[in-house]
């Protein structure tokens, strides 16, 4: 129950934490001012006090840390095993042994008859014909 408060508070914690981050005002914002005439500031003078919202960034970061190293220091050291029967290879049943068979019975697996085998086809270099065989036709035209 303390770890799901924890981690309610620390998601809030982290969506406040970039909700004010996103809101400030960053310091270059203002550092083209220092360069014109008559500026009124300069480019990286002092900020004077902290305002409302860099305050309460450092103190939700504060916390966030805080909350981060405790859960980390319980979850290594809680009194139960970790994740003990939730884990997928626990679910797992093992397979069963197979029959044992005395040595002098061993025979030879039958082998499955091939389904749907192709037929061995002559080679190619059987089909085609030698250059040196002419055509009855053509022999008889070159006398």
């Amino acid at each position: 129950m303390l770890m799901l408060i924890l981690n309610v508070v620390y998601v809030l914690v982290a969506i406040a934490m970039i909700a004010l981050i996103l809101m400030q005002r960053g310091s270059g914002a203002a550092a083209g001012s220092g360069f014109g005439a008559g500026a009124s500031g300069t480019v990286f003078g002092a900020r004077g006090a902290s305002n409302f919202l860099s305050k309460s960034t450092k103190w939700l970061a504060v916390v966030f840390f805080g909350i981060s190293l405790f859960m980390a220091w319980y979850a290594s050291h809680s009194s139960r095993p970790a994740d003990a029967g939730l884990g997928v290879m626990t679910q797992v049943e093992a397979p069963a042994a197979a029959p044992a068979v005395p040595a002098g019975e061993l025979k030879a697996v039958p082998q499955a008859p091939v389904v749907g085998a192709v037929p061995q086809a002559a080679s190619p270099a059987e089909n085609i014909p030698s250059g040196s065989e002419e055509k009855p036709a053509e022999a008889a035209q070159k006398d």
